[in-house]
């Protein structure tokens, strides 16, 4: 952001941003401990994911709190208040993306108490949630450095997260149709990778927010081809 000849407003800003970030360190370690959970079929790692939602609960709250102060003491006209407009939608993103790591841990119980798990290809979806982990990632740092070719560079790589989702989802269906067994826990695991595609949906939103931010223009449901011609 630009320097304001108010440093409390510059230091009320930086705050606000720093929790943020934090807030995306929690639901990235809750998205890396939800998959492990889920390939390890660990009960107690699930757990941790679980319990991090407070975590997550308690900063949404507080950084909800002080947008709404920081509008009502400063109102911040233009780019500063397209700032602050987009840091609670990035809040929002990262709460969901948080609950999609808590569906996931929830679902990783699930399979590890069944004992079905090992006769699916769980690995499989490592590669997936880690794509969605590392999109989220950049989207934070590009967000903290307003960075709308990175954004622009997430919109596009979103796809990526897709394709591995379809993908996975045809190896799913040979799966049950070869072995009806495994059906019961193949959609629990269809679950998993619907939730690990909404994370790298929500990546891409954070994206879009930076675009909105810099550009100050609403590029959400635009093509790809549209959105390019805004940045450059």
């Amino acid at each position: 952001m630009d320097k304001h000849i108010s440093s409390q407003f510059d230091a009320e800003l930086n705050s606000i941003s720093t929790r943020v970030l934090e807030m995306g360190g929690i639901v990235e370690r809750q998205i890396q401990w939800a998959v492990q959970a889920l390939v390890q079929e660990d009960g107690a790692l699930a757990k941790q994911v679980l319990d991090a939602e407070r975590a997550i609960n308690e900063l949404e709250l507080g950084i909800d709190a002080d947008l709404s102060t920081t509008i009502a003491r400063r109102q911040p006209t233009a780019r500063d208040l397209r700032f602050l407009i987009g840091i609670s939608k990035t809040v929002s993103n990262l709460e969901r993306a948080g609950d999609e790591a808590a569906r996931i841990a929830r679902m990783a119980a699930s399979i590890a108490e069944s004992g079905h798990g090992r006769r699916l290809p769980v690995s499989e979806l490592r590669l997936a949630s880690e794509l969605a982990a590392t999109l989220l990632r950049r989207a934070l740092d590009a967000l903290a450095r307003l960075d709308v070719e990175e954004a622009l560079a997430i919109l596009r790589e979103d796809d990526r997260v897709d394709v591995e989702f379809n993908g996975f989802v045809r190896k799913l269906v040979t799966f049950m149709m070869e072995d009806p067994r495994t059906i019961s826990p193949s959609l629990d695991l269809l679950f998993v990778a619907k939730a690990i595609e909404r994370i790298g949906d929500h990546a891409k939103n954070v994206g879009e927010v930076i675009i909105y931010i810099v550009k100050g223009l609403d590029v959400r449901h635009a093509p790809i081809e549209q959105v390019e011609s805004v940045v450059r």
